[in-house]
């Protein structure tokens, strides 16, 4: 009679890497699976106590706020009088301020619409998953793209007299590329911080900035007819 074929496990039978092979293992060997172990694995528990400790936090801050600071109501509406400047809420004084340079249509639904539609479509776009430094691959290509986007975004600010949104956007733009020209071994540490930032970021970054600007403008730099006035002056 034939004896019994010996089957041994190699090198090679990785089973995460190879997940559709066959392996016969017996009592005298095992397969041999790579693993790699993390410092730290975030389970449920932890994630839980994490986000209950940030609640806490933003609670306490918040009651402490309506202690220390004083948010008096106006009085009773009048629909007879209609104050002037009529200021919408502070979380949307930055669409007012928008309302105030482009036509309703394009304030009002056009740029917000735009707005949802990319948050929509983003996820299905192969993004950098690894959170990369923007310009640490296709340097020249990326930069290149980088202007054009920038310069057509300048243009359309400029034709509009968007002065408060242009400034934040150059801002931005020369970050980017001073973030093009450096590296992560710059001897400067904020261009090696430049440098380590991913898209995401950039974008998140100048929203923020916009978003920042143009409702400080709009609570502070607008009065009687929603016209230019300085915070010093009555």
């Amino acid at each position: 009679m034939t004896p019994p074929k010996d089957f041994t496990a190699t090198v090679g039978s990785d089973m995460r890497v190879s997940q559709r092979r066959v392996l016969f293992v017996t009592r005298r060997t095992s397969p041999q699976v790579k693993t790699y172990d993390e410092e730290r694995v975030q389970t449920f528990p932890e994630v839980l106590i994490r986000a209950l400790l940030a609640i806490e936090c933003m609670v306490i801050a918040l009651v402490l706020m309506s202690l220390l600071f004083n948010a008096p109501l106006e009085g009773i509406a009048n629909p007879t009088n209609t104050p002037n400047p009529a200021k919408a809420p502070w979380y949307f004084l930055g669409l007012q301020e928008m309302l105030h340079y482009f036509p309703p249509v394009v304030a009002g639904v056009l740029i917000p619409g735009l707005l949802i539609i990319a948050l929509i479509v983003i996820p299905y776009f192969d993004i950098n998953i690894e959170a990369e430094g923007l310009f640490l691959k296709n340097r020249q290509q990326r930069l290149r793209l980088s202007m054009i986007v920038a310069g057509a975004l300048t243009i359309f600010l400029w034709f509009f007299d968007v002065y408060v949104a242009l400034a934040p956007t150059v801002f931005v733009a020369a970050l980017l590329v001073l973030a093009a020209f450096s590296t992560p071994e710059s001897p400067s540490r904020f261009r090696r911080y430049l440098a380590l930032r991913p898209i995401s970021w950039w974008i998140m970054t100048w929203f923020l900035i916009e978003l920042f600007v143009l409702t400080a403008v709009g609570t502070y730099f607008r009065g009687p007819g929603w016209s230019w006035v300085w915070p010093w002056r009555s």
